[in-house]
């Protein structure tokens, strides 16, 4: 589950990870409020409007028909109203949006934070996950942090660093310490750092993320550091947990088919493609997005049954993939294991008799568990249902579909 950046700066702050302060606001008349606030309690000479939405790139994007960023500058009450009025119900595009671009409902007005000392600002990267590889969570941090931190990892990636540590485990003093010194830091920025990137492995474990990352992590001018953006990701896994966070879902922000399917669980991931799948089994699921592919096709969406499929959850299944426009062919590969082929048979009848009429091919190929009786169901059920015994046969037949 993804966060938005204030609703992840406020965690942070619960362990006790300084950040950059701001106000989200869903109208340009509380932003400009939100303005006066910053600039009395921070003495914030501007503030930082920022479009919150789950995506990056906000600083690079626009709102589209405009030419106004996801993240701009004001340096006054009149200027934050006109941003805010610019950037609040807009469309913002990004590198990470698509053309599509994703709908501005809410922004954050961010304290200043580029205020003069006795130091120079600088402007680092960091970021904890789970290195898969090595089966451990990883730091990856460098000096080159901004909005260019991808060009930095392809062009110099000798510029990242990495610091793994077991999960079961703590960041130890040392890692942290470590960490400070390759980005440069002395003195009290160094002190700071430490206890930084501790507090903030703190908060990666205590809030079960997925992914972390600050970008920039921001040493002021009087040698604080602080995170002045913030991306968290929460495993969905760990929700049940952590009811305060899970609470902070934004429903706007995720697929509407695949919020649907979560409703009758269901592992739905909605892609590109022209052919529907519905299978039990992620590594069936994989095989047969490849199979489709071979065949000349392109899956339409990633659609796992699971082990308890009934004649409900089909339906459900069959009701979301034919939301799709796209969609030519719908291709259905259950082995019956835990699953009885015979419900999931049944749960295709009672799909078409329940919508109606379908004017794509419904491609079934059952196997295992009453896979027998599964056949005969459909063979007799009178609707214009392919079904296929073999791989090879239902390659076939989704290769005729979309030709």
């Amino acid at each position: 589950m993804n966060l938005h950046e204030y609703q992840a700066k406020e965690l942070l702050k619960k362990y006790n990870v300084p950040v950059q302060e701001g106000i989200p606001c869903s109208t340009p008349g509380e932003a400009e409020q939100a303005y006066r606030q910053i600039h009395t309690q921070y003495g914030s000479k501007f503030a930082v409007i920022k479009a919150q939405i789950h995506a990056g790139g906000r600083g690079k994007g626009k709102i589209a028909g405009t030419e106004q960023r996801g993240v701009a500058v004001a340096k006054n009450a009149e200027e934050v109203l006109q941003i805010a009025k610019n950037i609040l119900g807009g469309t913002l595009v990004t590198i990470q949006t698509g053309e599509a671009g994703k709908l501005v409902s809410k922004i954050l007005v961010a304290q200043d934070v580029y205020y003069d000392g006795p130091s120079p600002v600088k402007e680092f990267y960091l970021s904890i996950l789970l290195d898969r590889t090595r089966g451990q969570n990883v730091i990856m941090y460098s000096t080159e942090g901004g909005m260019n931190i991808e060009d930095v990892a392809h062009d110099t990636p000798e510029k990242i660093f990495k610091e793994w540590v077991f999960p079961g485990g703590n960041l130890e003093p040392f890692q942290a310490r470590k960490i400070a010194f390759n980005l440069g830091l002395s003195g009290v920025a160094f002190k700071n750092c430490v206890k930084f990137v501790s507090d903030l492995y703190k908060a990666y474990v205590g809030s079960d993320c997925g992914m972390l990352e600050i970008n920039p992590l921001f040493k002021t001018s009087d040698d604080k550091i602080i995170a002045v953006d913030c991306k968290m990701n929460i495993d969905d896994n760990a929700l049940m947990r952590h009811p305060d966070i899970a609470v902070l879902r934004d429903l706007s922000e995720e697929d509407p088919t695949e919020v649907e399917a979560g409703q009758y669980n269901l592992n739905f991931v909605k892609l590109d493609g022209n052919v529907g799948c519905m299978v039990n089994g992620a590594g069936l699921a994989m095989a047969t997005m490849d199979m489709i592919k071979l065949s000349g096709g392109e899956p339409a969406n990633f659609l796992d049954v699971g082990g308890t499929a009934n004649a409900q959850t089909v339906e459900a299944g069959f009701r979301i993939i034919l939301k799709d426009p796209k969609v030519k062919a719908i291709l259905i590969n259950i082995f019956g294991g835990i699953v009885r082929c015979d419900r999931v048979a049944q749960g295709v009848i009672d799909a078409y008799q329940s919508i109606g009429n379908i004017n794509i091919p419904i491609i079934v190929r059952l196997q295992g568990t009453n896979a027998d009786v599964a056949k005969k169901l459909i063979d007799e059920s009178g609707l214009k249902v392919q079904s296929a015994i073999q791989l090879s046969e239902a390659a076939e037949l989704v290769n005729k579909a979309v030709a």
